[in-house]
């Protein structure tokens, strides 16, 4: 046996026992006669003492050891003189009689500290070592709380866990698929699912009413804080189940994570808001409502009084930062530039203070009166001290998008994003379709497997666009953790989804024939929602990136620079793929 206890469980209660633990050396110090190493496992530290008076020999053995050096240790649980309330174990020590080296190290590239001196790069290539971390660590046993609070939950309901294929065809509509080329048949090739979608539906006309799987998916994009090219979902589908079936089930799911992982009791019903309010209001389809500045539309107040870039305008738009006014024209004028950033494209911002005595004091005096001034300040409901800043553009929606950027930098600048505080939102009634003015076609703003609004369904051939999707989205402080909708379980209404996405009839039976074939032998009503497990993580964890949460993740080029993949094939096996290269310069 190579140890008797953890380095996280020993406490006073311990004195005077026995015990043998084994674990990595995280630090070592040299006091005059002794020696402390503290030794680190998965649970905690403990303090071994040596002493050179009582043993010299083994002593010096003890230093000799280096960092992350693989050890047993033999002793006596002692009372500490000098307590460290810092840890749990920080009452007692271990007064070594025996030590054995497992195993050397060479020094690790960076501390393994909680407040480390590695950077991404470095701690990414030595992964294995990032994740003796506390912080790191930490990360994933929440993931796996989560992951048991979430089984339980749904097993408590009836769901049964379900797994679905890896080993797919491609599916073209949406992101990308990764493809892996098949041996077997030469010229062909299998895609990794970007989501369990059809597999699902399909258990649903089998008959498997409440399915569930923690499903690893895949998705050929590019990268950002919340993505990552394989990703986990808490995919769920039900049959018999209406709109607010789901929502009540998965609401309820969300009030048991808060609960059981971080001990929030929520009894409200969670907010909710259509689609196009959240965009009207707010500039995007996954609102942070933890704070105001909603926008406010200014094109009647500011249009036409000689401001060219407000006359020429196909949308004006505002937010009022309460209490800003003190604001510098240095603050300000890095607000312009944080705007004018090519990822937000603005051409630039207008501002204006809310004095004391309130009137107010804009950057664009000249062409504006006080009184018109003042309509503005009565828009937005205005105070003194606050600040108001303006963008316009000549298309709506992407100036709306960059208002939201401004609003997000404003909140965090402002304090108003704290990532103990959380507010959770249903977004519902999205645009079934939108328009791809590429293709010159209608694209699935979801997939093309969900159902329209019933009393939408009359509108597909007159008012395609004003269609609404029956599906939903949970928001969580500005990050959508999960979506779904009520899917089609008609096969002529999907055939009509998908003669409206420009499918020929050939082209549909060659994709989703199998689907439809399995429709005409009774499919029930059915829907469903996917939670991404690693947005809900990071969340939870207070975590800035997906990829902390994850244990071997990839970097932002979608590389895992510890193992080197992706990475070029030997010929022998391209040959035996039956494939060739031909890398475009």
């Amino acid at each position: 046996m190579f140890r008797t206890n953890t380095c996280g469980e020993l406490r006073i209660s311990d004195v005077n026992k026995q015990v043998t633990l084994s674990g990595w050396v995280q630090r070592s110090r040299k006091m005059g006669g002794m020696t402390f190493i503290d030794l680190r496992d998965r649970y905690g530290i403990t303090q071994l003492v040596f002493n050179e008076e009582v043993d010299a020999e083994l002593c010096e053995k003890a230093n000799k050891l280096g960092r992350e050096f693989v050890i047993q240790v033999v002793g006596i649980v002692n009372e500490r003189f000098n307590k460290n309330a810092n840890i749990p174990t920080g009452d007692i020590e271990i007064i070594v009689s025996e030590l054995h080296v497992l195993n050397a190290a060479v020094t690790p590239p960076f501390t393994i500290e909680d407040n480390t001196d590695g950077g991404d790069d470095i701690r990414m290539k030595y992964r294995y070592l990032d994740l003796r971390r506390n912080a790191v660590r930490s990360n994933l046993e929440l993931r796996h709380q989560m992951v048991m609070e979430v089984r339980k939950y749904l097993d408590g309901l009836g769901f049964l866990e379900v797994e679905t294929p890896i080993l797919i065809g491609s599916t073209p509509e949406g992101a990308r698929d990764f493809v892996v080329p098949s041996r077997m048949n030469p010229g062909q090739f299998y895609a990794l699912p970007q989501s369990p979608q059809l597999f699902k539906q399909l258990l649903m006309v089998s008959g498997f009413d409440r399915y569930f799987q923690i499903a690893k998916c895949f998705r050929d994009e590019d990268l950002r804080a919340d993505r990552q090219p394989e990703f986990t979902q808490i995919d769920c589908e039900m049959s018999f189940v209406e709109q607010e079936d789901v929502i009540t089930i998965f609401e309820g799911m969300a009030k048991h994570l808060f609960k059981t992982i971080r001990g929030i009791e929520i009894n409200e019903p969670f907010a909710r808001m259509s689609w196009h309010d959240a965009m009207k209001t707010y500039g995007s389809d996954k609102p942070d409502i933890r704070f105001g500045m909603q926008f406010v539309e200014l094109m009647d107040v500011l249009k036409g009084h000689g401001f060219s870039v407000f006359d020429d305008a196909a949308f004006i738009g505002g937010i009022c930062a309460e209490g800003a006014a003190t604001y510098t024209r240095k603050q300000l004028d890095a607000l312009t530039d944080f705007v004018k950033r090519p990822q937000i494209g603005a051409k630039g911002l207008v501002y204006a203070r809310i004095e004391a005595d309130g009137t107010v004091k804009s950057s664009v005096d000249k062409f504006y009166s006080q009184e018109t001034l003042q309509q503005m300040k009565e828009a937005f409901g205005a105070k003194p001290g606050d600040l108001i800043l303006i963008l316009s553009g000549d298309d709506a929606m992407k100036t709306r998008k960059q208002l939201c950027e401004l609003r997000l930098e404003m909140g965090n600048q402002l304090g108003l994003r704290d990532k103990n505080t959380f507010a959770c939102l249903w977004v519902v009634d999205f645009p079934l379709f939108e328009w791809d003015e590429e293709s010159k076609r209608f694209m699935a703003m979801h997939h093309p497997f969900t159902s329209p609004k019933p009393e939408d369904v009359h509108l597909l051939d007159s008012d395609t666009g004003a269609v609404r999707a029956n599906a939903y989205d949970m928001v969580i402080n500005g990050v959508e953790v999960g979506g779904g909708s009520i899917r089609i379980h008609d096969s002529a209404l999907q055939n009509k989804m998908f003669e409206l996405m420009g499918f020929t009839p050939e082209k549909a039976q060659e994709q989703f024939g199998f689907l439809m074939d399995a429709f005409k032998f009774g499919a029930p009503p059915h829907g469903g929602l996917a939670y991404g497990l690693d947005r809900w993580v990071s969340l939870f964890a207070g975590l800035d990136s997906i990829r902390d949460c994850m244990a071997f993740p990839k970097n932002n080029s979608g590389r895992d620079v510890m193992i080197d993949a992706p990475a070029p094939l030997e010929l022998s096996q391209l040959e035996e793929l039956n494939l060739k290269i031909n890398i475009k310069e």
